[in-house]
């Protein structure tokens, strides 16, 4: 071998070479971004080193509109925060004004409320892993069975308020109207089939090696960079936190119902992927139990005396519930008079989506795409 021949033989050492970082934007208008966003990101490589979520696409003025309008008229706001999660947007805003106002809710009314926040807790986890998978790449399939079974949970809701998704059901003290006969027919049977397609959606994914393979070890999320970033929810519970608003608050009648809180080990897409599956089983745990708590109220009585224009009296109130994303709050401040002074919202998409870039540090560009689909967001609530 001639010296010319062996110096090409010399292996290169590729850890000398000094590359410049590349900046890429994903979004705002991408598939993968739930909405319009953008993430800009920094990579050595294929290799994450930095990541910005970028907002404000689709930001609306909510909070001082709703300051311009009466209390009862903001309601149909809350429906548009969250597409996905009409009812729970109007239990959490409800519910901060009778804090407010002082309002008292019957108990038939509170077993509808919890009816609603329960059903929307399933599709909500239903669709969120559909949409993770489709992030993953791969097709349409498991959104589609989901999709397939979130209509059967909006036929109840267009029974109950005429409407699919925006659907303006609670009001103070209660809700508009008592449940439509046949409706516990209807939900007893989705509660008794559910589960089926619950088995079926883990049969298919759980053990699923592409799926193991791009979530486990991938998103890592600490429980003690959870807590100092106010993360809520199952990206809370899947970092190991046992933190459930229901179970602190215990508003409505959580405390009389019994339920477990699922968390994770690790806290990263894959624990984000089960703990969304177990609180599935446990909602439809829940319904199974205020289905006969429903039935032995007074049909009719849903809705407490409430002045037909309401002045809550000067003073500040914070209502939260444990929405389908974490805890949605409404801090509301009142000076007398019928609109409120202060209109605000804690918004879990918002506040769930800061860790971001701590998540996808050290991953690659296409993992990036995955975690933000575990985070399981919508940009209606996340600009407001």
């Amino acid at each position: 071998m001639s010296e010319e021949t062996a110096v090409h033989k010399i292996p290169m050492q590729v850890d000398e070479l000094d590359t410049e970082a590349i900046t890429l934007n994903i979004g705002p208008q991408h598939p993968s971004t739930h909405g319009v966003f953008r993430m800009k990101v920094q990579l050595q490589g294929e290799t994450l080193v930095d990541v910005e979520p970028i907002l404000g696409y689709l930001h609306r003025c909510q909070e001082k509109l709703a300051e311009r309008h009466s209390y009862l008229q903001s309601i149909p706001y809350t429906d548009r925060l969250d597409y996905v999660c009409s009812m729970t947007n109007n239990h959490a805003y409800v519910l901060a004004v009778e804090k407010l106002a002082g309002l008292e809710v019957p108990r038939r009314a509170e077993c509808i409320r919890v009816i609603m926040d329960e059903l929307t807790r399933v599709m909500n986890h239903s669709l969120a892993v559909g949409f993770l998978l489709n992030d993953m790449g791969a097709w349409l399939t498991p959104v589609q069975y989901a999709l397939r079974e979130r209509e059967k949970i909006l036929d109840l809701f267009e029974m109950a308020s005429g409407s699919r998704m925006m659907c303006n059901y609670m009001r103070f003290g209660g809700v508009v109207r008592d449940l439509p006969a046949h409706f516990v027919t209807y939900l007893r049977k989705l509660v008794a089939e559910y589960p089926a397609f619950v088995d079926e959606y883990e049969r298919l994914l759980t053990t699923n090696e592409v799926l193991m393979s791009r979530c486990k070890y991938v998103g890592i999320l600490p429980p003690d960079d959870a807590i100092a970033y106010g993360v809520t929810g199952p990206v809370l519970r899947a970092s190991g936190v046992p933190y459930d608003v229901r179970k602190v608050d215990r508003y409505s009648l959580y405390d009389e119902l019994d339920f477990e809180v699922p968390v994770g080990t690790i806290g990263d897409t894959y624990d984000r992927y089960l703990v969304r599956v177990y609180e599935m089983r446990q909602s439809l745990r829940i319904l199974e139990q205020i289905i006969p708590m429903l039935e032995e109220t007074e049909p009719g009585d849903v809705q407490s005396k409430v002045p037909r224009t309401l002045r809550p009296p000067a003073g500040d109130a914070y209502g939260r519930i444990e929405g389908p994303k974490g805890e949605l709050g409404f801090y509301l401040v009142s000076d007398g008079s019928d609109t409120p002074y202060r209109w605000r919202v804690r918004a879990p998409s918002f506040i769930n989506l800061m860790p971001l870039a701590e998540m996808c540090r050290g991953h690659k560009v296409a993992d990036a795409v995955v975690i933000l689909g575990s985070i399981d967001i919508t940009m209606a609530e996340v600009d407001r």
